[in-house]
């Protein structure tokens, strides 16, 4: 029974761990590569995953282990009848509007029932062994430690073997014979179930703590061990489920809802901010789901207690490169983000894994951390995306995540303790951003200067870290300081956060010239001086490659109808001349209604040639365009500081050769 579950929880969980990307990969390139995509396809996969824990959790009490076996098996034998998974034809995102409604669409069509089906199976095979007679019964939770492991390999695998060995069609094809192998080792282990003694009622009962649960009352990071260990009752085979008080599973959610959170927004702010690295997605969910698999081992791989005293160190690290805007060195600046967000999943983790139930709960918890998860993902991916103009929710979530730890009860009580909780950050705080502008505001501002002052002021706050809420209001104020310094791009006019991503206008420095950036990458500039403004500069400037080619066929036939993938501030068309049509394609319309607005930026109201805006993803959208209809084709789009992978590949490269008339130039911007 045992081998039979594990090895069914393994390929259940590796099945869905490729799916996922296998779906992102077949959609992205109808959605520009944006890093959004993944992240609204994870809130489709852990919504899913929510009503697969809750279809469990609601089976199995109503029907018990065995009758809710025959039900499962009869479902993921109907989830065989929409296999081989693929996108339905005639699916096209949305130009203008938002493309989350299609993309959630997209997946309950193309994907929902088998990913339904498959997601409940874990937690139902946990139910099935803890209702069985065996002796692992005591611990069904080892199960997850093994879905889990599953997943990470499954993760992992997909960019380094499977991408790169099998096409799409041939990915879908292997994914539904693994479907057909799973339903037989479900089948299997429904009729080992069904041969195995019955239990009371035919539900999973009660039974002592597994190794390494403390009761909800004991809970403390300082003190490992079951109650039993320390001479507490252990519960009685036959007894009824323990009473999960609302509290208990608030905090559930809570520890679940942080670490999802944080797997989305780091990726958004490293895909944005830091570099544009493909495939940058699989490492921080690789570390969340490893962590699962580490805390919910028989033997867990490192101590919760050494995680929880890590945990303030390497919070406070990642604030300091924060506050800072530490973009560089890669090697080490990713490297902090990536072992904060594993110490953070991996306390929070195992705080669930020491707080978890007995079997007889087993179902209800799983939809509580199922919960936490869709909610922590739809706060990221749906919510802060309309409310913060930045990835403001990165942070926030970061400091409410040094709430969570279990700590004595005297890490939160005194009355003057209590009032110095709030005023020391506060004071802190105050102090840092006076003297803070104080050196940026000399004449000879020191940006070494700066950095050891808010490294200073977050030592004293690793000081409070014996205290919680000292510790989260002094990150907190801190930053805020770093948010309020004045950026290396200049003075902000605007920020506009989109489904592609923060695009923001800029006053440089000097004051003379108005940038586009998109993250931190610039995206076209401006000068402000009414006889330069109709100059291109920066990477188009008519010294560089762009400009030396187009001043070699401007005014040729080849220039009468140019098409160019990417719009930025529209600077290339004051390359065109009177009589010629340039034709500019655009996936994201904050982009296209900056670029517009007079009030940012002139170059296509004042520059010469006829001028068309088409948006929408350029290899969708080009692709209707008559072939050989341009004689230059220029490839210049970039999300953030790289190219979308899909506008390179031999495929794309082959739509723009078709596109271009006899003897025409397709440049591609390489820098």
């Amino acid at each position: 029974m045992l081998v039979l579950c594990g090895a069914a929880s393994f390929l259940s969980a590796a099945l869905l761990f490729l799916v996922q990307p296998m779906f992102a990969r077949t959609v992205l390139p109808r959605l520009g590569g944006a890093p959004a995509v993944w992240n609204t396809a994870m809130v489709c996969y852990q919504a899913t995953l929510l009503l697969g824990y809750g279809y469990a959790h609601v089976t199995t009490r109503r029907l018990g282990p065995r009758r809710q076996a025959t039900l499962h098996v009869v479902l993921l034998a109907l989830g065989a009848l929409a296999l081989p998974i693929s996108v339905p034809p005639g699916w096209a995102p949305p130009v203008a509007a938002n493309p989350i409604p299609w993309l959630a669409a997209l997946f309950t069509v193309s994907v929902g029932l088998p990913f339904f089906v498959v997601s409940a199976t874990s937690p139902v095979l946990q139910s099935w062994l803890a209702g069985s007679g065996h002796p692992a019964a005591r611990d069904p939770y080892r199960l997850y430690a093994v879905s889990n492991l599953g997943s990470v390999l499954a993760l992992l695998a997909y960019p380094l073997i499977v991408e790169r060995r099998l096409g799409l069609a041939d990915q879908s094809r292997a994914w539904a014979g693994g479907y057909v192998l799973l339903v037989l080792l479900m089948a299997a282990a429904a009729a080992a179930l069904r041969r195995s003694s019955p239990r009371a009622g035919g539900r999973p009962a009660a039974t002592a703590p597994a190794p390494g649960v403390t009761e909800p009352a004991k809970i403390d990071a300082d003190t490992p061990g079951p109650p039993a260990a320390a001479g507490g009752p252990a519960a009685r085979p036959d007894a009824a489920p323990e009473r999960l008080a609302a509290g208990r599973r608030f905090r559930w959610l809570l520890l679940a809802l942080v670490p999802s959170s944080l797997t989305l927004s780091v990726t958004t702010f490293l895909s944005t901010d830091i570099a544009a690295i493909p495939l940058l997605w699989v490492v921080p969910l690789s570390l969340y789901l490893a962590t699962f698999a580490v805390v919910f081992a028989r033997r867990p791989l490192v101590p919760h207690r050494l995680a929880v005293e890590a945990l303030p160190v390497v919070v406070s690290s990642l604030v300091l490169v924060l506050v800072a805007r530490a973009h560089q060195p890669l090697g080490l600046v990713v490297p902090i983000h990536l072992v904060a967000f594993f110490v953070v999943a991996l306390v929070c983790h195992g705080e669930l894994a020491r707080d978890r139930p007995e079997p007889g709960h087993l179902t209800a918890f799983y939809c509580w951390l199922s919960a936490g998860g869709a909610l922590g993902g739809a706060f990221t991916a749906l919510v802060a995306p309309l409310v913060f103009r930045s990835v403001t929710e990165y942070p926030l979530v970061l400091v409410l995540a040094t709430l969570l730890p279990s700590r004595p009860a005297a890490a939160w009580e005194g009355p003057r303790q209590r009032t110095l909780d709030l005023a020391l950050p506060l004071g802190l705080g105050a102090l840092a951003a006076l003297l803070t502008r104080g050196l940026e505001s000399s004449p000879e501002p020191s940006p070494g200067a700066t950095g050891l002052l808010l490294g200073g002021c977050l030592l004293v706050v690793l000081g409070f870290s014996r205290r919680p809420l000292r510790f989260a209001l002094g990150l907190a104020v801190l930053l805020v300081v770093g948010a309020l310094r004045p950026g290396p791009e200049g003075r902000v006019l605007l920020t506009e956060r989109s489904f592609f991503g923060i695009s923001r206008v800029t006053v440089d420095p000097t004051g003379r010239y108005r940038m586009l950036l998109h993250g931190t990458t610039l995206h076209g500039m401006q000068a402000l001086d009414p006889e330069r403004r109709g100059e291109p500069l920066a990477y188009f400037s008519r010294s560089g490659p762009l400009g030396e080619l187009l001043r070699a066929i401007g005014g040729t036939a080849r220039t009468r109808s140019v098409a160019v993938v990417g719009l930025g501030t529209g600077s290339l068309a004051c390359y065109g001349r009177p009589g010629e049509r340039w034709t500019f394609y655009e996936i994201d319309p904050v982009v296209a209604r900056i670029a517009g607005d007079p009030g940012y930026f002139t170059f296509l109201r004042d520059c010469p040639p006829e001028l068309r805006l088409v948006l929408g993803d350029a290899r969708l959208t080009l692709a209707r365009s008559p072939d050989h209809g341009h004689g230059l084709i220029v490839l210049d789009a970039y999300s953030s500081d790289a190219p979308p992978m899909h506008l390179l590949t031999l495929e794309a490269v082959r739509l723009y050769l078709r596109k271009l008339a006899p003897g025409g130039v397709l440049a591609f911007n390489a820098s």
